[in-house]
């Protein structure tokens, strides 16, 4: 692969910086291609179709996320494979990730299909968005697929460096996305339904393009396609789960919470449910481009601790949190200065703009953890310590974020404001523990990934 980078020399502040940048632009499109949907719902279809979108997204998120966490274990074991140059492992783990990826994701295509009513039922989503939601979700369900397909591909090529091939694929579903939902939800008129079919064909287009754009490269990829590769080796199968089970965990509990959340706000009315949905995925914007950061550091991360080089691994990490910080500081001041403007971009409803000043009061709080967790939650993913990960997360996603936002919220009798407030203090169940497990330095005495291989 023509941009596949070696992290185990050179400039680090450097080389991070370069590596981030395709990763928070790609991160940024990747959340501009979900809010496009909201907007133009927004604009076209009313409270009610946000609100259908919103909460029908969190579901959806909740089964990407999943996927995802075998994907991230994938990349992992791609990046030490690189690091200690085991090349002829390294196409086996692809191969394998191939293969149980796309199996998940259909088998969890299914499973929403199947469900799809009673976790609407349970998240207490408003009378008046349920029907549209219910589409919302069989549409983007049936598809799923295709994006656990994307982001297997896009995990496998951060593991080998490579930050620039994500990007031009997200890039392509963006593009194909925006056209769609104009098309679709405003010309034509389909609604929330409209935007979902946008939504799934972009995503589509997007992995059928990764596909041939890799098989066209499959001598740089470290992949040859061949059919017997897509086998999937018992090994590397029991390491991928090994790893990305905890990896999943997290990310569901994560989503979990976020659900049950949205079920404390829902059942306080349309308008706050609307407001929550806007807040969050602006939330989202800025989280994920910062994010950027965390999926550059990983590989780094993993590259040096499979080639021994534990001292260049630690100053990835520090040069981690400075860029975390400075990026955090930024977006502290553009929520201060232009937090109404934000969501105002989402919603015409002029309720839903009264509520912009109590969410960015309690959401702020968030931010230092935030920063915090870009730089131990890329050293423990990198390591391959998904346990801990999984600690953390149940820690931050089950104990923290429901039992924050139920003492604020419902106990302290704070509102919206508490759910908020809840929600975001959370985080530093993840952040303190994380960065004192990387500061005490214990991690040096264990045994790599790479060596397992």
């Amino acid at each position: 692969m023509a941009h596949a980078r070696n992290f185990t020399s050179g400039n680090i502040p450097r080389q991070l910086l370069l590596f981030t940048l395709p990763f928070m632009a790609s991160n940024a499109l990747q959340v501009l291609y979900s809010t496009v949907d909201m907007v133009i719902v927004g604009k076209y279809v009313g409270t009610a179709g946000l609100s259908a979108v919103s909460q029908s997204s969190q579901i959806l998120n909740f089964a990407t996320m999943l996927c995802l966490g075998f994907s991230n274990a994938g990349q992992v074991l791609v990046s030490q494979a690189m690091g200690a140059g085991k090349k002829k492992e390294q196409n086996s783990i692809i191969g394998t990730l191939f293969t149980l990826i796309l199996a998940i994701g259909a088998a969890l295509s299914v499973l929403i299909l199947a469900l799809a009513r009673p976790i609407l039922s349970w998240i207490n989503i408003p009378a008046e968005a349920h029907a549209d939601a219910l589409n919302y979700l069989f549409i983007c369900g049936a598809g799923l697929i295709f994006t656990a397909g994307y982001n297997m591909v896009s995990a496998v090529l951060r593991g080998m460096g490579d930050s620039r091939s994500p990007f031009l694929f997200i890039g392509i579903a963006t593009l194909v996305n925006l056209v769609l939902d104009i098309l679709f939800t405003g010309f034509l008129g389909w609604g929330v339904a409209g935007a979902a079919y946008a939504t799934i064909i972009g995503q589509a287009v997007s992995f059928l393009f990764s596909l041939f754009y890799l098989y066209r490269r499959r001598v740089g990829f470290g992949f040859d396609f061949k059919p017997k590769s897509f086998r999937p080796h018992r090994h590397y199968v029991g390491m991928i789960f090994s790893l990305g089970t905890p990896m999943a965990i997290q990310s569901g509990c994560i989503n979990i919470s976020m659900l049950f959340v949205n079920a404390l706000i829902n059942s306080v009315g349309l308008v706050e449910s609307a407001a929550f949905g806007v807040g969050v995925r602006i939330d989202d914007i800025f989280n994920k481009i910062s994010q950027g950061l965390q999926y550059a550091a990983m590989p780094m991360v993993s590259q040096n601790i499979a080639a021994k080089e534990r001292e260049r691994a630690v100053r990835v990490v520090y040069w981690t949190w400075l860029y975390s910080f400075l990026f955090t500081a930024l977006i502290f001041v553009v929520y201060l200065c232009f937090g109404e403007t934000l969501f105002r971009m989402f919603s015409d409803d002029t309720a839903v703009h009264a509520m912009a000043d109590t969410f960015i009061a309690a959401i702020l709080w968030m931010f230092p953890a935030l920063a915090v967790m870009r730089g131990s939650g890329a050293f423990i993913q990198g390591i391959g310590n998904a346990k801990l990960g999984l600690v953390l997360s149940l820690l931050d996603g089950v104990v923290l974020r429901i039992g924050f936002s139920v003492l604020f919220g419902l106990v302290f009798s704070w509102g919206f404001y508490g759910f908020v407030l809840g929600y975001g203090l959370a985080a530093y169940g993840c952040a303190i523990p994380g960065a004192i497990y990387f500061l005490r330095g214990k991690w040096k005495k264990q045994e790599t990934l790479a060596d397992k291989m």
